[in-house]
């Protein structure tokens, strides 16, 4: 399938965003979470973290205090160690990438962020492909920092990209200039990114408007902003409710 091809068979759908969660028994990244995600019929949105001993770690943050009450950085330790926590108040463990790719089969599409740590976004990048070589299921990879998305671009232009935009700062996540970057898609000018993931709140951002290229819009927690995303033509990355079918197109 050619890449516009994929792009468009990617849109298709609904994503769960982190896997189908109900905190905390069915916590988020978890290999619950996205086995039920995969049942219902959804796309799946997840992160991906190099450890120490560059395996790959599915979890949000770089810290493990939220999601594990452990005061460790997920980039400094083992992917053995990283297994050994739990996941909030379930009996679930942090995945291994690779795992997740078994379990699942291809079954429903992926949408994996890179989740890059100081430098390491060329590792990283190189061990999420490795990883993928093989793997018949439709997926893309995304990143909030624009040198992955380069990366990508010279490293694996076949590779279906997106560049992560939008409001940041609030987060303590980018500085004044990176989010002026950012909220403005200038960063687009590098990477070339065949779609763009940009926060739904700053939907009304005049770059985000004058995009026309493949969007997604994240997290839509609600049916009503779903339908407020899907009509600007965009797929939406969900949490919080169950939409009533996995595909918007």
């Amino acid at each position: 399938m050619e890449k516009p091809q994929l792009t468009k068979e990617l849109l298709r759908y609904r994503y769960a965003h982190r896997g189908l969660h109900s905190k905390p028994h069915i916590p988020e990244n978890s290999m619950a979470a996205f086995a039920k995600a995969a049942a219902a019929g959804f796309g799946i949105e997840l992160d991906v973290h190099l450890t120490k001993d560059g395996r790959l770690a599915v979890i949000h943050d770089s810290s493990l205090k939220r999601t594990c009450g452990e005061d460790l950085i997920i980039e400094e330790i083992t992917m053995k160690e990283a297994e050994s926590f739990f996941l909030e108040e379930s009996s679930e463990h942090i995945p291994d990438f690779e795992d997740v790719l078994d379990m699942l089969g291809g079954k429903v599409p992926l949408i994996i962020e890179l989740k890059t740590g100081e430098k390491n976004h060329g590792m990283l990048c190189t061990r999420v492909l490795k990883a993928l070589e093989g793997y018949e299921g439709l997926y893309c990879i995304e990143s909030f920092n624009p040198a992955a998305v380069r990366w990508l671009r010279k490293n694996s232009p076949d590779t279906v990209r997106g560049q992560l935009a939008g409001s940041l700062k609030s987060e303590g996540a980018v500085n004044g200039f990176q989010e002026f970057l950012l909220k403005n898609l200038l960063v687009n000018i590098a990477g070339k990114p065949d779609f763009v993931a940009y926060r739904f709140e700053n939907r009304d951002e005049r770059a985000f408007r004058k995009y026309s290229g493949p969007k997604f819009l994240w997290t839509i927690r609600n049916p009503e902003d779903m339908k407020k995303a899907e009509a600007l033509g965009a797929s939406a990355i969900f949490e919080k409710f169950i939409p009533e079918k996995s595909t918007c197109r």
